[in-house]
């Protein structure tokens, strides 16, 4: 009898996954924060940005209620595989390592890594001889983190940073010479500051952006695509995009 029951409980607990599965009327989304312009608190407190209007504009047309969920970035992938949110729309880089573990949706934008210095920095961040015992800022599990590793660990000293915010206080104590950033985080955080520079030119990294999900949730990922489908479609993209940026990074 007791053997019954818990058949019979797990074939419910198996129809109840599924309905949710395939209604997706709540979906909690992750993001990490600070990551300016993308997501961040404003004056008042209130979680605001690029990637936050996109998903809540996303919500909206897969008539979904969503919850935002605060995560710190590498503890973003087993996060969401222990079921703690449904989704990351934090700036993840769509690469072949990452879609191993997770279902990447449509590309729903790209913009480049950037090189941001002090002034008078002078070292050519496409040289290897220029670069030796330079001190390089990442963000830790990023693709700026992998392109900086490969291509100059074991030359210069890479230093790997939980926040944005942090890389950007250690530049500003000359802890570090050069941070290698996602372009619009070091436009918007570093070149407001007088003395601060871009230096070399943007890096193309991986495939685009993409919200990640679980590998079992296909649903979720057809709802999400169709509903990035028609917010680009319909102009909300394009408007929420003028807000943060003065060039086009839709995919």
């Amino acid at each position: 009898m007791k053997k019954l029951f818990v058949a019979a409980s797990c074939a419910l607990a198996l129809v109840a996954g599924s309905v949710q599965a395939k209604d997706w009327n709540e979906v909690r989304i992750a993001f990490d924060v600070p990551y300016e312009p993308f997501e961040y608190k404003d004056e008042n407190g209130n979680l605001t940005g690029f990637e936050v209007e996109l998903a809540t504009a996303m919500c909206q047309e897969m008539q979904a209620k969503c919850d935002f969920v605060i995560q710190s970035w590498d503890g973003m992938i087993p996060g969401l595989l222990a079921r703690k949110f449904d989704a990351i729309m934090s700036s993840m880089s769509i690469t072949p390592e990452r879609a191993e573990r997770v279902n990447f949706s449509k590309p729903y934008y790209n913009t480049p890594g950037g090189w941001f210095a002090r002034k008078g920095f002078d070292a050519d961040v496409t040289s290897k001889d220029e670069m030796k015992g330079k001190i390089i800022g990442v963000q830790r599990g990023t693709t700026m983190d992998t392109y900086a590793t490969e291509t100059f660990g074991g030359i210069a000293t890479i230093k790997r940073y939980t926040t944005a915010d942090d890389m950007v206080l250690d530049l500003e104590g000359q802890r570090l010479d050069v941070v290698f950033v996602d372009y619009p985080v070091g436009e918007q955080t570093i070149l407001t500051k007088d003395a601060f520079v871009e230096v070399g030119k943007p890096v193309k990294l991986g495939e685009g952006v993409g919200v990640a999900m679980r590998k079992r949730d296909t649903d979720l990922a057809d709802k999400v695509n169709a509903a990035l489908d028609k917010i680009k479609e319909d102009g909300t993209y394009d408007a929420i995009m003028k807000k943060y940026f003065a060039y086009d990074v839709k995919m």
